[in-house]
């Protein structure tokens, strides 16, 4: 009597414990992610005796200038002359688009006024001006 081997290797691999492990991922990736806070330009801003909310957040461009002279825009540096193009762009993909400017309250009035130039080439006309209130 002759014996015969029937050992089939299989190739296939075992995925039974897959979803174990993309769940343990997700949720290692969820606890050690940080979401990162506004990392743009450290500016005190000037103090107002009455504010105003902005309505709508999801409208709106955020512009800083810094008392070193440095201008971001969504968290990119620009020079004064660059501020036209970019802001035309966002204006003409959201017409309603307000612009909130944020400067440090030692600025030089000089770049203001450029970003305002800038701003009305561009014929982004609704400005808001950022301010913190006053604590008496």
């Amino acid at each position: 009597m002759k014996f015969t081997k029937k050992t089939k290797l299989s190739s296939e691999i075992p995925t039974a414990s897959m979803p174990d492990i993309i769940f343990m991922l997700l949720i290692f990736f969820m606890v050690t992610t940080v979401l990162r806070e506004y990392s743009g330009l450290p500016i005190e801003l000037p103090k107002a005796k009455r504010i105003e909310k902005l309505k709508s957040k999801r409208h709106t461009a955020q512009i800083w200038v810094s008392k070193e002279g440095l201008i971001s825009i969504e968290d990119k540096l620009f020079a004064v002359q660059d501020v036209k193009h970019i802001m035309y762009e966002r204006r003409s993909a959201d017409p309603q688009i307000t612009i909130s400017l944020k400067a440090d309250e030692s600025a030089r009035m000089e770049i203001i006024s450029g970003v305002h130039n800038e701003l009305r080439e561009a014929d982004a006309l609704k400005l808001n001006y950022s301010t913190k209130t006053e604590v008496n």
